[in-house]
């Protein structure tokens, strides 16, 4: 999505051509998380089909702080914040536990629905 924010403001064309260019790369980026995001989420569902078949916890404690290490390393060199990186996976781990959960009582149940 982008908007401006120049409001009526006179801007010099060549200064609103290099927003509208980085802010359409911007859009790109995002609509590249997004799709990633919906990948990596799939994956995460089979997890999820797995672990309760096989009667396993949807949280792997051990594993989350290998991964939460992991990315806080991928995030330095990428000259990203590490704290942040660290913020987002949690989010990220979270919802997909929720998930977990919820394929579980499903399986328990014996009840299937669709979506993540």
């Amino acid at each position: 999505m982008t908007t401006s924010d120049t409001g009526s403001r006179d801007v010099d064309p060549a200064v609103r051509e290099e927003l509208t260019r980085l802010r359409d790369s911007i859009d790109n980026i995002d609509a590249a998380v997004v799709h990633m995001l919906a990948e990596r989420f799939k994956c995460t569902q089979q997890v999820g089909h797995l672990k309760a078949e096989h009667q396993l916890p949807p949280a792997d404690p051990a594993r989350e702080a290998r991964q939460i290490a992991r990315l806080r390393a991928l995030a330095e060199n990428a000259k990203l914040d590490p704290a942040f990186a660290e913020k987002f996976l949690n989010f990220i781990v979270g919802e997909v536990i929720r998930h977990h959960e919820r394929i579980a009582d499903q399986t328990l149940n014996g009840t299937t629905t669709g979506g993540n």
